[in-house]
Protein backbone atom coordinates (compact mmCIF):
# COMPACT_ATOMS: atom_id res chain seq x y z
CA UNK A 1 0.00 0.00 0.00
CA UNK A 2 1.16 3.39 -0.92
CA UNK A 3 1.90 5.91 1.52
CA UNK A 4 1.03 9.64 0.79
CA UNK A 5 2.94 12.48 2.32
CA UNK A 6 2.59 15.91 2.63
CA UNK A 7 5.48 18.77 3.71
CA UNK A 8 5.01 21.88 5.04
CA UNK A 9 7.91 24.47 5.38
CA UNK A 10 9.12 24.30 1.79
CA UNK A 11 13.12 25.22 3.25
CA UNK A 12 16.36 23.16 3.90
CA UNK A 13 15.16 20.64 6.16
CA UNK A 14 12.23 20.19 4.16
CA UNK A 15 14.87 18.84 1.26
CA UNK A 16 15.41 16.92 4.38
CA UNK A 17 12.51 15.11 4.76
CA UNK A 18 11.85 14.63 1.17
CA UNK A 19 15.07 12.89 1.12
CA UNK A 20 14.38 10.57 3.60
CA UNK A 21 10.73 9.92 2.76
CA UNK A 22 11.81 9.07 -0.95
CA UNK A 23 14.52 6.46 0.38
CA UNK A 24 11.89 4.52 1.99
CA UNK A 25 9.32 2.22 -0.62
CA UNK A 26 6.29 2.43 -0.64
CA UNK A 27 6.54 6.16 0.13
CA UNK A 28 5.09 8.89 -2.58
CA UNK A 29 5.47 12.60 -1.53
CA UNK A 30 1.76 14.03 -2.75
CA UNK A 31 2.34 17.68 -2.14
CA UNK A 32 4.30 20.24 -0.51
CA UNK A 33 3.74 23.56 0.65
CA UNK A 34 5.30 26.54 1.96
CA UNK A 35 5.98 30.38 1.53
CA UNK A 36 7.78 30.69 -0.83
CA UNK A 37 6.67 29.86 -4.16
CA UNK A 38 10.08 29.33 -6.02
CA UNK A 39 11.50 26.73 -3.23
CA UNK A 40 8.32 25.06 -3.25
CA UNK A 41 7.78 24.97 -6.82
CA UNK A 42 11.85 23.50 -7.01
CA UNK A 43 11.02 21.02 -4.70
CA UNK A 44 7.95 19.33 -6.07
CA UNK A 45 10.19 19.01 -9.52
CA UNK A 46 12.54 17.08 -7.83
CA UNK A 47 10.39 15.03 -5.69
CA UNK A 48 7.68 15.06 -6.30
CA UNK A 49 4.16 16.47 -5.24
CA UNK A 50 1.97 19.28 -6.01
CA UNK A 51 3.23 22.63 -4.91
CA UNK A 52 1.08 24.89 -2.41
CA UNK A 53 1.10 28.46 -1.03
CA UNK A 54 -2.20 28.12 0.05
CA UNK A 55 -2.42 26.11 3.30
CA UNK A 56 -5.88 25.46 3.57
CA UNK A 57 -5.82 24.01 0.02
CA UNK A 58 -3.18 21.67 0.80
CA UNK A 59 -4.66 19.96 3.56
CA UNK A 60 -7.59 19.26 1.14
CA UNK A 61 -5.05 17.71 -1.07
CA UNK A 62 -5.70 13.74 -1.60
CA UNK A 63 -4.38 11.40 -1.31
CA UNK A 64 -2.38 12.41 1.82
CA UNK A 65 -2.06 10.14 5.04
CA UNK A 66 0.17 12.14 6.61
CA UNK A 67 2.39 15.21 6.61
CA UNK A 68 5.74 16.16 7.76
CA UNK A 69 6.06 19.67 9.55
CA UNK A 70 9.49 21.90 8.40
CA UNK A 71 8.23 25.16 9.08
CA UNK A 72 9.28 27.32 11.88
CA UNK A 73 8.98 25.79 15.20
CA UNK A 74 6.39 28.61 16.47
CA UNK A 75 3.86 27.46 13.86
CA UNK A 76 4.37 23.75 14.44
CA UNK A 77 0.95 23.65 16.78
CA UNK A 78 -1.17 25.84 14.54
CA UNK A 79 0.01 23.97 11.22
CA UNK A 80 -0.31 20.62 13.04
CA UNK A 81 -3.57 20.92 14.83
CA UNK A 82 -5.05 22.26 11.34
CA UNK A 83 -3.69 19.12 9.89
CA UNK A 84 -4.83 16.45 12.63
CA UNK A 85 -8.20 18.59 12.64
CA UNK A 86 -8.11 16.94 8.85
CA UNK A 87 -7.55 13.32 9.74
CA UNK A 88 -3.98 13.75 9.16
CA UNK A 89 -1.29 12.42 11.02
CA UNK A 90 1.94 14.98 11.95
CA UNK A 91 5.04 13.86 12.64
CA UNK A 92 7.00 17.18 13.59
CA UNK A 93 10.26 19.00 13.51
CA UNK A 94 11.82 19.67 16.80
CA UNK A 95 11.22 21.30 19.00
CA UNK A 96 7.73 20.40 18.96
CA UNK A 97 6.88 23.70 19.84
CA UNK A 98 8.22 27.17 21.68
CA UNK A 99 5.89 26.42 24.73
CA UNK A 100 4.87 23.78 26.92
CA UNK A 101 1.20 25.22 26.48
CA UNK A 102 1.54 25.28 22.63
CA UNK A 103 2.64 21.68 23.12
CA UNK A 104 -0.09 20.41 24.99
CA UNK A 105 -2.66 21.63 22.73
CA UNK A 106 -1.31 19.89 19.66
CA UNK A 107 -0.95 16.62 22.04
CA UNK A 108 -4.66 16.88 23.08
CA UNK A 109 -5.91 18.12 19.22
CA UNK A 110 -3.95 14.42 17.86
CA UNK A 111 -5.48 12.91 20.39
CA UNK A 112 -8.88 14.20 19.74
CA UNK A 113 -8.59 13.71 16.24
CA UNK A 114 -7.27 10.24 16.52
CA UNK A 115 -4.13 11.01 14.68
CA UNK A 116 -0.50 9.59 15.29
CA UNK A 117 2.06 12.69 16.26
CA UNK A 118 5.49 12.42 16.37
CA UNK A 119 8.70 14.57 16.87
CA UNK A 120 11.94 14.14 15.11
CA UNK A 121 14.79 14.08 17.53
CA UNK A 122 16.78 11.70 14.91
CA UNK A 123 19.77 11.26 17.09
CA UNK A 124 18.46 8.45 18.97
CA UNK A 125 18.49 6.32 16.40
CA UNK A 126 21.96 6.59 15.75
CA UNK A 127 24.03 3.22 16.26
CA UNK A 128 26.54 4.76 19.04
CA UNK A 129 23.88 6.29 21.11
CA UNK A 130 21.87 3.59 21.12
CA UNK A 131 24.46 1.70 22.14
CA UNK A 132 24.89 3.99 25.26
CA UNK A 133 21.52 3.80 25.78
CA UNK A 134 21.48 0.28 25.98
CA UNK A 135 24.75 0.21 28.71
CA UNK A 136 23.06 2.45 30.77
CA UNK A 137 19.62 0.70 31.02
CA UNK A 138 22.52 -2.41 31.60
CA UNK A 139 23.76 -0.77 34.82
CA UNK A 140 27.31 -1.36 33.01
CA UNK A 141 28.11 2.55 33.95
CA UNK A 142 26.79 1.88 37.79
CA UNK A 143 25.23 4.37 39.03
CA UNK A 144 25.10 7.65 37.13
CA UNK A 145 26.86 10.52 38.75
CA UNK A 146 28.14 13.22 36.62
CA UNK A 147 27.55 13.69 32.38
CA UNK A 148 29.14 17.04 30.93
CA UNK A 149 27.97 17.87 27.43
CA UNK A 150 28.82 20.28 25.64
CA UNK A 151 27.30 21.60 21.83
CA UNK A 152 30.10 24.21 21.18
CA UNK A 153 29.03 25.28 18.01
CA UNK A 154 29.48 28.07 15.63
CA UNK A 155 26.95 30.47 12.96
CA UNK A 156 27.85 32.84 10.93
CA UNK A 157 26.08 36.48 11.37
CA UNK A 158 23.98 35.56 7.71
CA UNK A 159 22.62 32.49 9.59
CA UNK A 160 19.99 35.07 11.36
CA UNK A 161 20.55 37.83 9.11
CA UNK A 162 19.00 36.24 6.34
CA UNK A 163 15.80 34.56 8.56
CA UNK A 164 12.88 35.94 9.26
CA UNK A 165 12.34 33.52 12.22
CA UNK A 166 15.55 32.44 13.56
CA UNK A 167 16.94 33.79 16.66
CA UNK A 168 13.56 35.51 17.92
CA UNK A 169 11.07 34.60 20.65
CA UNK A 170 7.88 34.78 18.45
CA UNK A 171 9.18 31.98 16.00
CA UNK A 172 12.51 30.04 17.36
CA UNK A 173 11.62 29.96 21.22
CA UNK A 174 15.10 31.59 21.64
CA UNK A 175 17.84 30.72 20.43
CA UNK A 176 21.02 28.32 20.98
CA UNK A 177 19.73 26.42 23.21
CA UNK A 178 15.83 25.74 21.90
CA UNK A 179 17.10 25.74 18.40
CA UNK A 180 20.54 23.82 18.46
CA UNK A 181 20.55 22.92 22.00
CA UNK A 182 16.97 20.56 21.83
CA UNK A 183 18.90 17.64 20.60
CA UNK A 184 21.19 17.14 23.52
CA UNK A 185 18.62 18.36 25.71
CA UNK A 186 16.35 15.12 24.81
CA UNK A 187 19.18 12.57 25.02
CA UNK A 188 19.97 13.51 28.37
CA UNK A 189 16.20 13.11 29.26
CA UNK A 190 16.49 10.00 27.26
CA UNK A 191 19.07 8.68 28.27
CA UNK A 192 19.67 9.93 32.02
CA UNK A 193 15.95 10.58 33.10
CA UNK A 194 14.16 13.50 34.40
CA UNK A 195 15.85 16.61 35.60
CA UNK A 196 14.28 18.10 39.11
CA UNK A 197 16.08 20.99 39.84
CA UNK A 198 18.14 23.80 37.19
CA UNK A 199 20.49 26.87 37.52
CA UNK A 200 21.14 28.83 34.26
CA UNK A 201 22.70 31.33 32.99
CA UNK A 202 22.26 32.77 28.98
CA UNK A 203 23.87 35.77 27.11
CA UNK A 204 24.06 37.06 23.46
CA UNK A 205 27.51 37.47 23.10
CA UNK A 206 28.30 37.55 19.38
CA UNK A 207 25.16 37.44 17.56
CA UNK A 208 22.37 40.75 16.84
CA UNK A 209 19.58 38.40 17.89
CA UNK A 210 16.37 38.86 19.97
CA UNK A 211 17.43 35.58 21.45
CA UNK A 212 20.53 34.24 23.31
CA UNK A 213 23.06 32.14 21.29
CA UNK A 214 25.03 31.27 24.58
CA UNK A 215 23.36 28.69 27.41
CA UNK A 216 25.13 27.57 30.46
CA UNK A 217 22.93 25.30 33.22
CA UNK A 218 24.04 22.84 35.93
CA UNK A 219 21.44 19.87 36.10
CA UNK A 220 19.86 17.73 38.91
CA UNK A 221 18.62 14.88 38.00
CA UNK A 222 15.88 12.70 39.34
CA UNK A 223 18.21 9.49 39.95
CA UNK A 224 21.04 12.27 42.15
CA UNK A 225 23.13 12.73 39.16
CA UNK A 226 24.48 16.21 38.37
CA UNK A 227 25.22 17.70 35.30
CA UNK A 228 26.55 20.68 33.19
CA UNK A 229 25.30 21.45 29.78
CA UNK A 230 26.28 24.33 27.45
CA UNK A 231 25.03 25.18 24.17
CA UNK A 232 26.12 28.09 22.01
CA UNK A 233 26.61 28.76 18.42
CA UNK A 234 28.98 31.97 18.72
CA UNK A 235 31.94 29.03 19.38
CA UNK A 236 34.15 29.62 16.14
CA UNK A 237 34.94 27.62 14.22
CA UNK A 238 32.60 25.02 15.88
CA UNK A 239 33.20 21.81 17.47
CA UNK A 240 31.52 18.23 17.68
CA UNK A 241 29.22 18.36 20.12
CA UNK A 242 30.48 16.48 23.06
CA UNK A 243 28.70 14.73 26.03
CA UNK A 244 30.50 12.59 28.71
CA UNK A 245 28.91 10.24 31.29
CA UNK A 246 30.68 9.02 34.62
CA UNK A 247 29.28 6.03 37.03
CA UNK A 248 30.21 4.49 39.73
CA UNK A 249 31.12 1.28 37.27
CA UNK A 250 32.61 3.23 34.34
CA UNK A 251 32.64 6.46 32.06
CA UNK A 252 31.50 7.05 28.52
CA UNK A 253 32.81 9.99 26.23
CA UNK A 254 30.41 10.64 22.86
CA UNK A 255 32.01 13.27 20.10
CA UNK A 256 29.43 13.38 17.15
CA UNK A 257 27.55 11.05 18.28
CA UNK A 258 30.07 8.38 18.07
CA UNK A 259 31.45 6.48 20.99
CA UNK A 260 35.08 7.92 21.28
CA UNK A 261 36.25 6.38 24.68
CA UNK A 262 34.81 3.57 27.20
CA UNK A 263 36.37 2.62 30.48
CA UNK A 264 34.70 0.05 32.32
CA UNK A 265 35.02 -1.53 35.75
CA UNK A 266 34.07 -4.68 34.09
CA UNK A 267 35.94 -4.42 30.49
CA UNK A 268 34.73 -7.29 28.76
CA UNK A 269 31.40 -5.55 28.51
CA UNK A 270 33.07 -2.67 26.32
CA UNK A 271 33.43 -6.01 23.50
CA UNK A 272 29.72 -4.95 22.50
CA UNK A 273 31.90 -1.74 21.44
CA UNK A 274 33.32 -4.34 18.40
CA UNK A 275 30.04 -4.33 16.13
CA UNK A 276 30.14 -0.15 15.78
CA UNK A 277 33.14 0.29 14.67
CA UNK A 278 32.46 -0.18 11.24
CA UNK A 279 29.06 1.64 11.09
CA UNK A 280 28.15 4.70 8.86
CA UNK A 281 29.41 7.89 10.40
CA UNK A 282 27.01 11.12 10.60
CA UNK A 283 27.91 13.45 7.28
CA UNK A 284 26.47 16.35 8.49
CA UNK A 285 28.83 18.93 10.03
CA UNK A 286 26.07 20.14 12.75
CA UNK A 287 29.07 22.10 14.41
CA UNK A 288 29.56 24.72 11.58
CA UNK A 289 26.54 24.37 9.71
CA UNK A 290 22.74 24.12 9.55
CA UNK A 291 22.22 21.87 6.67
CA UNK A 292 21.25 17.88 6.98
CA UNK A 293 22.85 16.42 3.96
CA UNK A 294 22.78 12.81 5.93
CA UNK A 295 18.84 12.06 5.88
CA UNK A 296 19.21 8.60 7.29
CA UNK A 297 18.43 9.59 10.90
CA UNK A 298 15.51 10.97 9.21
CA UNK A 299 14.76 8.29 7.24
CA UNK A 300 15.00 6.28 10.35
CA UNK A 301 12.43 8.40 12.53
CA UNK A 302 9.68 8.46 9.69
CA UNK A 303 10.11 4.43 9.07
CA UNK A 304 9.14 4.07 12.93
CA UNK A 305 6.19 6.42 12.21
CA UNK A 306 4.55 5.14 9.74
CA UNK A 307 5.42 1.69 11.48
CA UNK A 308 3.53 3.14 14.72
CA UNK A 309 0.54 4.03 12.10
CA UNK A 310 -0.04 0.98 10.87
CA UNK A 311 0.38 -1.02 14.09
CA UNK A 312 -1.98 1.26 15.78
CA UNK A 313 1.19 1.89 18.45
CA UNK A 314 2.88 5.15 19.80
CA UNK A 315 5.45 6.28 17.73
CA UNK A 316 9.35 5.75 19.12
CA UNK A 317 9.15 9.96 20.62
CA UNK A 318 5.35 10.33 20.52
CA UNK A 319 3.83 14.12 21.40
CA UNK A 320 4.33 13.78 24.99
CA UNK A 321 8.06 12.24 25.10
CA UNK A 322 8.80 15.43 22.50
CA UNK A 323 7.53 17.80 24.90
CA UNK A 324 10.02 16.68 27.43
CA UNK A 325 13.04 18.84 26.10
CA UNK A 326 10.50 21.88 25.50
CA UNK A 327 9.72 21.51 29.09
CA UNK A 328 13.47 21.49 30.59
CA UNK A 329 14.40 24.17 28.00
CA UNK A 330 11.62 26.50 29.81
CA UNK A 331 13.21 25.63 33.01
CA UNK A 332 16.73 26.63 31.94
CA UNK A 333 15.48 29.63 30.38
CA UNK A 334 13.15 30.67 33.52
CA UNK A 335 15.89 29.80 35.99
CA UNK A 336 18.63 32.42 34.06
CA UNK A 337 15.90 35.00 34.24
CA UNK A 338 14.96 34.77 38.15
CA UNK A 339 17.67 36.56 40.59
CA UNK A 340 19.19 33.19 42.03
CA UNK A 341 19.21 31.92 38.27
CA UNK A 342 17.30 28.55 40.00
CA UNK A 343 14.46 26.80 38.99
CA UNK A 344 12.71 23.64 40.21
CA UNK A 345 10.46 20.98 37.39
Amino acid sequence: MTIHIGLIGGGNITETHARAARAIPGVEISAIYGANAEKTARLCREFGGIPYQDFDAFLKHRPMDLVIIGSPSGLHAEQGIAAARQGLHVLTEKPIEVSTARADALIASAKQSNVRLGVIFQDRTKPHIRQLKNWLDQNLLGKVLFVDARVKWYRPPEYYANSRWRGTHALDGGGALINQGVHTVDLLLWLLGNVVGVQARTATLLHKIEAEDTAVATLEFASGALGIFQATTAAYPGYPRHVEISGTAGTVILEHDRIIAVNLRNPTAAVQLAGLIESPKDENQSASSAAVSDFRGHQAVLEDFLAAIQENRAPACDGLEGRRSLALIESIYRAAKTPDRVATL
